[in-house]
């Protein structure tokens, strides 16, 4: 029987637009993502809303400092938020604004309901005001000394202990505008007399089910054990937000019209597919789930619910909070070149990395998440070069010559092994527990490459060669061997392709790669159970390189030059990788100068076709022998590896520049395998290695990166 489709409305905390967006960010819209695409895989009606949180004092100041309107600075904010979060594959279904009319018409109605329920006070506070900055102070721009724990340094609202408080109770406050003393003033605020939900608040948070145990007894013994301080939901003019229609000169606090951002988001996405906003909002078979960090909890948990529910809105039916990113164990730290821009990150490395890598660390718990590049660069170079990727390269070449077959061979039951254990993997998703769904689909991906390696179609198809080049050989045979081929084939990558639709939530990028290889969409988690047969199969591409250490090493190493006092010497900066936006810092016009002698030594040749390129195949070789020629006075005999049992023996006119042929011994080359062999004094020639420059000792082979393999083909 066919399960019903869910409803399901889908939020991650709004990032501020007072600043850009960094790896520690990403553990939240990552896992967000992975849980959407893993939701409308199985067919789920899911959206994905979120928007920029924009309003309060911070924003101002940054503006001022632009010399631009707010307005400005925010929409410029937005399109660098959206263009880092498109880049590593997050995909929303509506990414807004709390600053937008949508937002403001739903704070109108939820503050009329609030008001209507009794639960506003109105009285005169004070005040933290910065008298240099001419401004009453948020919480976060107000420093000083935890009032319950005595640790220093510590924002207005919370400390790392978990205590919240009022700015005015911190020990020695210091604003962080200025970096002087505030002082205290009078000044008219609002506030929702949260106490008086406690009886509806104790309630859902002890048996909704909506949070993880720990939050419940993190609520329970640090807020609901004691009476709930009124929050105070307006700040006086001059603020940037949205001005209290029934109270002039007050405008909302940020933290009342970010979560109502969410249905702001909403309502714009229904707006342009005529929908019914209600739908997502006040409907009993609709799901809301949330997905914040354990700093914000407070606000999500108890706020949060006292205001939908005063305004007659579908409460969470989940809220997932995560825990921190660590690096290397510790806090993210600029010095350490550790608190990485998303920016940056994309410079230097590939964001499948990052998705995958957290993914790995990610579980229902509330447990930080700790980024340690080596254990990044294992998991990777092991579970998806050397496993996955490794089997799809492997059986693609020989799947191109065979196509697949029209009816599934028989393969030891692999097939319906790797079928039969798509619920649990689906469980896994559905609790966030990527960790346990990728050890189900790497398991898959051991046994697949354990067929494989089993199968050697190498054999068979040196075998079928032997029998296809020889006109006396039996027809029969040659189709025994062909079939033999072909059926190894099939069920490789009909076990590759299952393994793709179990990562498709993780790894998109490498999803797209798949469809292409294999001609057909990855559509949904049921594409598990039947095979792909009697098609053709398009030519394998490169999909995924080993990590590359330098890569990690220059990130660093940018990070830590773009946080450096604007008066220390710039460091000098490497290149920033092909196809990847340059780092955003001072670089001179000519750094990378180069003279274009050789040019003027050696003209470029007359304009060829993409098909003359292409009838020129180049592939990676690895020199496993390399000798002097005696007699000879420019060549090294090369014995080249492709891969398997496949060698060519290679004159090659590079003595003078490797004098000491033994140290090439090893190395992977790049190698012209299907040029004419050519029969010189000294044997026969059968292809050439690829170098450069003008000859003699100037003379410099062509090495590929880490990560290739003898027989791959340069595209």
């Amino acid at each position: 029987m066919t399960a019903k489709k869910r409803n399901i409305l889908v939020t991650s905390a709004l990032p501020y637009a007072n600043g850009e967006i960094h790896i520690g960010h990403l553990v939240e819209y990552l896992q967000t993502d992975i849980w959407v695409r893993f939701q409308k895989l199985r067919g789920n009606n899911c959206r994905y809303f979120c928007a920029d949180d924009t309003h309060g004092t911070a924003i101002t100041i940054s503006a001022r400092k632009k010399g631009i309107t707010e307005e400005e600075f925010i929409d410029g904010v937005s399109r660098s938020h959206r263009a880092d979060f498109a880049a590593f594959g997050i995909e929303f279904d509506n990414y807004g604004s709390t600053n937008s009319p949508e937002t403001r018409a739903f704070c109108v109605e939820i503050w009329d309901a609030i008001r209507k329920a009794g639960l506003v006070e109105e009285r005169e506070i004070k005040q933290l005001y910065d008298p240099v900055a001419q401004t009453f102070l948020a919480d976060r721009f107000v420093k000083g000394t935890c009032p319950k724990c005595g640790k220093t340094d510590q924002y207005g609202d919370s400390c790392d202990c978990g205590a919240v408080y009022s700015p005015t109770d911190l020990i020695d406050p210091v604003s962080t505008l200025s970096n002087t003393t505030p002082e205290l003033r009078a000044a008219t605020h609002l506030f929702v007399e949260i106490e008086r939900c406690r009886e509806f608040l104790d309630d859902w948070v002890t048996n909704s089910g909506a949070l993880q145990p720990e939050i419940v007894n993190y609520l329970k013994g640090q807020f609901l054990s004691d009476a709930l301080w009124p929050w105070d939901v307006s700040r006086p003019a001059p603020y940037f937000g949205f001005e209290i229609p029934d109270s002039p000169g007050n405008y909302w606090y940020v933290w009342f019209d970010a979560p109502i951002g969410y249905m702001g988001s909403t309502m714009q996405w229904c707006k342009k597919h005529g929908e019914d906003v209600a739908f997502w909002w006040k409907n009993p078979d609709t799901e809301i789930h949330h997905f914040i960090g354990k700093d914000i909890c407070y606000f999500h948990t108890l706020f949060w619910p006292a205001m939908l529910k005063s305004a007659g809105y579908t409460l969470p039916t989940k809220v997932h909070i995560h825990g921190f990113l660590t690096v290397n164990g510790e806090k993210m730290s600029k010095s350490r070149g550790t608190f990485i821009l998303a920016r940056t990150y994309l410079n230097h490395l590939n964001p499948s990395y990052l998705r995958y890598f957290f993914a790995t660390k990610t579980s229902p718990r509330v447990d930080d998440l700790d980024l340690n590049f080596e254990e990044m660069e294992a998991k990777i170079n092991a579970d998806l070069v050397g496993n996955i990727v490794n089997l799809a390269s492997r059986s693609a070449k020989f799947a191109a010559v065979t196509g697949l077959g029209d009816a599934y061979p028989e393969d030891g039951g692999l097939f319906r092994q790797a079928a039969d254990v798509s619920e649990e993997i689906a469980a896994a998703y559905e609790e966030r527990d990527y960790g346990k769904a990728l050890r189900h689909i790497l398991e898959c991906g051991y046994r697949a490459n354990k067929f494989f390696e089993d199968a050697a179609p190498w054999a068979i198809r040196k075998e079928l060669a032997a029998l296809e080049a020889d006109p006396a050989a039996d027809p029969a045979a040659r189709d025994a061997a062909f079939k033999r081929l072909q059926d190894v084939a099939t069920v490789s990558v009909n076990l590759f392709r299952q393994i793709i639709v179990y990562l498709t939530p993780i790894l998109p990028d490498l999803t797209k790669q798949t469809e292409e290889l294999l001609g057909c969409k990855i559509a949904s988690w049921s594409d598990v159970n039947e095979p792909l047969l009697g098609k053709k199969i398009g030519t394998y591409k490169h999909m995924m390189t080993r990590v590359p250490k330098e890569g990690i090493e220059a990130m660093i190493e940018e990070t830590k030059n773009l946080n450096k006092p604007a008066d220390a010497a710039p460091a000098e900066q490497p290149a920033a990788p092909e196809e990847a936006a340059a780092p955003e810092v001072a670089v001179s016009d000519d750094q990378w100068k180069d003279s274009g002698q050789p040019l003027l030594d050696e003209p470029m040749s007359d304009m060829i076709t993409i098909d003359d390129f292409l009838k020129v195949d180049l592939r990676v070789g690895r020199i496993v022998e390399a000798e002097q020629v005696a007699e000879a006075r420019k060549l090294l005999k090369l014995k080249i590896s492709l891969g398997g049992t496949e060698t060519r023996q290679v004159f090659a006119g590079i003595k003078a520049a490797y004098p000491e042929p033994e140290k090439l011994v090893g190395r992977l080359v790049v190698f012209v395998a299907n040029l004419q062999p050519r029969k010189m004094k000294f044997g026969l020639s059968e292809g050439m290695v690829v170098a450069s420059g003008p000859g003699g000792p100037d003379v410099f082979l062509t090495f590929p990166d880490e990560g290739a393999k003898p027989g791959m083909r340069l595209h």
